[in-house]
Formats: structure tokens, C-alpha cells, sequence
């Protein structure tokens, strides 16, 4: 393949990673939208578009391999190329949280504890993707920095909610009826596993900021 195409093929892989992971946030928002709104409809568009997200995944997945195998790339385009995989596998996967926002959105039939802010939160784990997917496409480490230290905030912030419903759940007295109790429970459950679910998707974007500083500078500092 002529040094021009290879060239072409290497931008055009980085495009289309990036647009993957504007697909992949924009599903994450219509989750946390759901979730708001306690729209079943929503969350079910949200779990349907799941599919189209796989498919990028195996199409860019395909031309990574094709781009090793055929290209034998070296230096700084072998890691833009093991990036970029590494990249598309953890965006595959923020998709997978992001439906599980769906299935909660279809079963919430009430808000129950509204002093957690479940929304803020989600609005954080889409800024560190935004943040980790601009360092990508930049190729700065800067923001591969950034990203890791406000995980520390989600992390935070996550383990606060967390405690929040916990502790009000154990002060309650005003269940009295078993169903009361177990539609309680539920509730508690689904938003304890949406706080767990938009701790993960911000793990997620360490992780692609991990593989952006590795491909940037052949620095594994965020890796482990």
C-alpha cells in the first residue's frame, strides 16, 4: 500500500473512533435522560441502539487488525493503532453501562431519593469522556492527567451517594407494609447499581486516557 493510503487509513481510523465515541455519549446522555424522566421509551431506544454500537466496534476492530497485519506498523503508529483498539473496547462497554441505564429508566416508577444527584454525577462521567476522547484526538497528555484526577472526584462523589442512600434507608420508619418494603428495596438496589454503573464509565475514560498518554508518549504512567 502506498505510503499516502496508509496514511489515509490512519486518519480515517482516528475519525471514525472518534465518531464511535460521540454515538456511544450520546446514548449515555439519552440513558441519564431516561433515568430523569423515568422514560421506558427512552431507555428502550437506548437498549435497541445498543446493536449499532456493536457493529462499529467489530468494523473498527476489523481494521486494526487489517492495519497491523498487513501494515506491520512500528514506533508511534503501532501504539496509535493498539491505542485506538484498546480505545473502541472500553467506548464498547460504556455503550453496555449506558443500556443498563436504559433497563433502570423501564423499572423506576418513582424517585425515591431525591437528595441523590444522579444526574450531576452523570454529567461528570461525560465530561471525562469528552475530556479523554479530545486528548486522543489531540494527542494531549495534559488532559490524560486531568481525566485521572477527576476520577478521584467521581470516585468521591459516587461513594458519597452511596453512603447517602444507605444511611437513609437505615433511619427510615416509615415502612410498615411488606410491599412497601420490597418496592423500597428495589428502588434502593437500581439506584445503588446506577451509582455503581456511572462509577465504572468513568473508569472507562481513565482507561482511554491511559492509552492516549501510552500512545502519546510511550508512557505507561496511567496504565497501572
Amino acid at each position: 500500500m502506498p505510503r499516502e493510503q496508509y496514511q489515509t487509513k490512519l486518519e480515517g481510523l482516528r475519525d471514525d473512533v472518534l465518531y464511535m465515541s460521540e454515538v456511544v455519549a450520546e446514548r449515555l446522555r439519552m440513558g441519564l435522560d431516561a433515568l430523569e424522566q423515568q422514560d421506558s421509551e427512552l431507555g428502550e431506544e437506548v437498549i435497541t441502539g445498543d446493536a449499532e454500537i456493536n457493529d462499529l466496534y467489530l468494523e473498527l476492530e476489523g481494521n486494526c487488525t487489517d492495519l497491523i497485519a498487513l501494515q506491520q506498523p512500528v514506533a508511534g503508529d503501532l501504539r496509535f493503532i493498539a491505542a485506538s483498539f484498546k480505545i473502541i473496547t472500553d467506548l464498547e462497554r460504556i455503550a453496555d453501562l449506558a443500556t443498563n441505564l436504559g433497563e433502570y429508566a423501564k423499572q423506576a416508577d418513582q424517585e425515591v431519593f431525591p437528595d441523590v444527584d444522579v444526574q450531576r454525577i452523570g454529567d461528570e462521567t461525560l465530561a471525562m469522556l469528552d475530556e479523554a476522547m479530545d486528548a486522543y484526538a489531540e494527542s494531549d497528555s495534559e488532559r490524560c492527567f486531568a481525566v485521572a484526577e477527576a476520577d478521584d472526584e467521581l470516585d468521591a462523589a459516587c461513594e458519597a451517594a452511596s453512603d447517602l442512600v444507605v444511611r437513609d434507608l437505615i433511619e427510615r420508619d416509615d415502612l410498615r407494609e411488606k410491599a412497601d418494603v420490597e418496592g423500597t428495596m428495589q428502588n434502593v438496589s437500581r439506584l445503588l447499581l446506577t451509582i455503581r454503573d456511572l462509577e465504572r464509565v468513568g473508569d472507562h475514560a481513565v482507561n482511554i486516557a491511559a492509552r492516549s498518554l501510552y500512545m502519546i508518549e510511550n508512557d505507561d504512567e496511567l496504565l497501572y
